[in-house]
C-alpha cells in the first residue's frame, strides 16, 4: 500500500515517531532519554487517535507502519 492512501499528516507523525524510536535505541542519546521517551508518547496518541482511524478498515495500521519504513529514515 502506498502512503498516499493515509492522510498527510498521519504520515507525518508516524515518520516522526518511526526516527524518534531509532534516536531513542541509540546509545549516544542516553542523556536525552526522558525527552525522547515523552516525544515518542505525545506521537503515539497523534498516530492512535487520529480520526483516519474510524473508517480505516482492519490492518490499516500495520500498512501505515510499513508504507512509512518504505519511505526511508529521512522522510516525513
Amino acid at each position: 500500500m502506498r502512503c498516499s492512501a493515509f492522510p498527510e499528516d498521519l504520515v507525518a507523525a508516524q515518520c516522526a515517531w518511526e526516527r524518534t524510536y531509532r534516536r531513542l535505541a541509540d546509545p549516544a542519546n542516553r542523556q536525552r532519554t526522558t525527552v525522547l521517551r515523552r516525544r515518542l508518547l505525545e506521537l503515539s496518541v497523534q498516530v492512535w487517535c487520529h480520526p483516519y482511524w474510524r473508517q480505516a478498515g482492519t490492518g490499516q495500521r500495520a500498512a501505515l507502519r510499513s508504507s512509512t519504513r518504505e519511505l526511508g529514515p529521512g522522510a516525513g
